[in-house]
């Protein structure tokens, strides 16, 4: 065990901060104009200035104690500050060199008893496959919009011992991911999260708790992780199978998975096998239907692909 390790061991949990040890609208502010900070759209930022939405977080996250968090976009460190007095360590991971440089010195500053549990990475959080320190329990975050979904995601995959989320996003983008079959907005996202947990809607949050107000409301999505459904098709094979069914949502399966499959033939032969109707649509099935038709997709078909979607267009 490192000094830092036993540190973090040793340090009393104290519960929710005080607001003396929160960040509030004017120190945002203050903080934000010493570092020359100016919240870009390049990077999604819009910073939490209320300690009651990030005690909520903390509070619905249900994290504790034993937890080792890892938190995606710190900013100026307003969730990390609500984090630090509740769990064993936050695994801090933030892009920004500006911001990167000066939480270390906020959390001095206003936990120096916590400041033990705090480790920071600076770096895309797209690009994270280890962390350091003790293995991540949960990821908690307000997380920039553009990236939501595919840090969600790719936090999943890389990080097993990961078994809760609850993160901030865009609320439409918590709705498509709580999103069930048969719905509107049920697609990619819905049917990929699903794959490792379930998800569910955890409430809303308005526009005046961030600096500065973004133009849409937010929400909170919870994830708790479970079993993958069993098949013997990887996740990659079942994840361009959806992929494919969505290039063209409204599409009947046998025409939608004709390129995946190989042909049209090929694909109702797939999805007959799988027992599905080819004239189902995607947005019809759950998860465990898409893994039964990955499944059944015939031998040959391994060289066709689907046309990749963009880096963070997840929908």
């Amino acid at each position: 065990m490192t000094k830092k390790d036993a540190a973090m061991t040793a340090a009393a949990t104290t519960g929710p901060a005080d607001d003396a040890a929160l960040l509030g609208p004017a120190q945002v502010r203050e903080l934000a104009e010493r570092l020359e900070v100016r919240p870009t759209k390049q990077w999604g930022q819009n910073f939490v200035v209320d300690a009651n939405t990030v005690r909520k977080i903390v509070r619905v996250a249900g994290v504790g104690a034993s937890d080792v968090v890892v938190e995606v976009g710190p900013g100026l460190g307003s969730l990390t500050l609500a984090l630090l007095p509740v769990v064993k360590a936050v695994t801090a991971v933030e892009v920004d060199p500006r911001l990167a440089g000066a939480l270390e010195d906020t959390v001095r500053r206003l936990q120096p008893d916590n400041a033990a549990r705090l480790r920071l990475v600076a770096a895309d959080a797209l690009t994270v496959t280890k962390l350091p320190g003790p293995d991540p329990t949960a990821l908690v975050a307000n997380l920039p919009y553009n990236i939501s979904v595919p840090v969600v995601l790719s936090f999943l995959e890389h990080f097993p011992t990961i078994d809760r989320v609850l993160v901030m996003v865009q609320l439409e983008v918590a709705e498509r991911l709580a999103a069930r079959p048969g719905g509107k907005i049920y697609g990619v996202p819905s049917l990929k999260a699903a794959w490792y947990a379930d998800v569910e809607l955890a409430g809303r949050v308005g526009r005046n708790v961030f600096w500065p107000a973004p133009n849409v409301d937010s929400g909170l999505v919870s994830l708790r992780r479970r079993k993958p459904p069993k098949t013997s098709a990887s996740r990659e094979e079942v994840f361009r199978c959806i992929d494919a069914a969505f290039l063209q949502r409204r599409k009947a399966l046998r025409g939608a998975l004709a390129s995946w499959a190989g042909s049209a033939d090929a694909a109702e032969q797939a999805l007959v096998a799988a027992g599905i109707d080819p004239k189902t649509r995607g947005e019809q099935l759950d998860i465990t239907a898409f893994a039964r038709i990955a499944e059944a997709r015939p031998a040959d078909a391994a060289s066709a692909r689907p046309k990749a979607r963009r880096r963070g267009n997840a929908s």
